[in-house]
């Protein structure tokens, strides 16, 4: 795969000199904030909490992601970065097998939540969708009134209403939205702005108490203030929670993420600390992609 792309002449800007162009912020705050990402995670468990070996996903005939090996630290934020369609969204949609709704799409090989068989016979599948949460692209809250959208997780696993109410205002201020929600918990979230209905969504996922949550390009739809608000929720987050997010946005994975991996054409093409692979990545293609040679 590496001879598709041509090698960077000697006289080409280094990964952080070029990367520092794209949000003309200076190398020197480019490799403050990778510090400050990597001093924050020293400490925290290398543990796995999802690990993929010999995995592949299927459409068909149409391999989108390849055999691939990959453990994903426990109590840190991963970022998956690409090109479109190298398989990082799919990837991310199997890990609490939203890709079991996609007709003619299966998988091969091995996906595991700790040391349990993600797409074993035993798997109960609403059980893994509550250990496992998930945030889309695009704010999805139910019609329904704010205190409904967040209550639905519990509810469904059978708790009771005094329990509900403790849950709902727990959810709203781990989402960092309460102060805007808690006059209008019977009103609509469909009457709320873009970054609020996102934040509520985070905290129907936060409602049922998940292990991992997944974000899928969670501020893609998202004015900058309202992105400023997730990825600072992000980062009260990883203190309690194991986070996923695919994102497009190189210089969002430097600000959020701890470890980082680069996908193409349904390949790992690497995956280190976020610091290591933004300043000195290993592999050739990383460096084509991350200075804007493709993609």
């Amino acid at each position: 795969m590496t001879d598709a792309i041509d090698p960077l002449p000697s006289e080409a800007p280094t990964a952080t000199t070029e990367a520092t162009a794209e949000g003309g912020s200076g190398t020197q705050q480019f490799t403050d904030v990778l510090g400050k990402r990597d001093a924050a995670a020293r400490g925290t468990s290398e543990r796995p909490v999802i690990s993929a070996r010999n995995f592949s996903i299927w459409y068909g005939d149409f391999e989108a992601v390849k055999k691939i090996d990959i453990d994903l630290p426990e109590a840190r934020v991963t970022a998956i970065i690409g090109p479109s369609g190298c398989g990082k969204s799919t990837f991310l949609n199997s890990i609490n097998r939203m890709t079991d709704l996609i007709k003619g799409c299966r998988t091969t090989g091995d996906l595991k939540l700790h040391d349990e068989d993600i797409y074993g016979k035993s798997m109960d599948v609403v059980w893994l969708r509550r250990r496992v949460g998930m945030v889309f692209q695009k704010p999805n809250p139910f019609p329904k009134s704010v205190y409904d959208n967040i209550a639905y997780g519990p509810r469904l696993h059978g708790k009771p209403k005094n329990q509900i109410d403790e849950i709902v205002e727990r959810s709203l201020k781990e989402a960092g939205i309460w102060e805007e929600t808690k006059d209008r918990l019977k009103a609509n979230a469909m009457g709320f702005s873009g970054g609020q209905q996102q934040r509520l969504c985070i905290a129907r996922a936060l409602a049922v108490a998940p292990e991992v949550l997944l974000l899928d390009e969670p501020t893609s739809a998202l004015d900058p203030k309202s992105t400023a608000h997730v990825e600072d929720l992000i980062a009260e987050l990883r203190e309690r929670y194991t986070i996923i997010i695919v994102t497009h946005n190189m210089q969002q994975a430097v600000r959020v993420s701890d470890m980082t991996a680069f996908f193409y054409e349904g390949n790992v093409i690497e995956f280190d600390h976020t610091e290591k692979l933004f300043t000195d990545p290993a592999e050739q293609q990383t460096l084509n992609y991350i200075t804007g040679r493709f993609g």
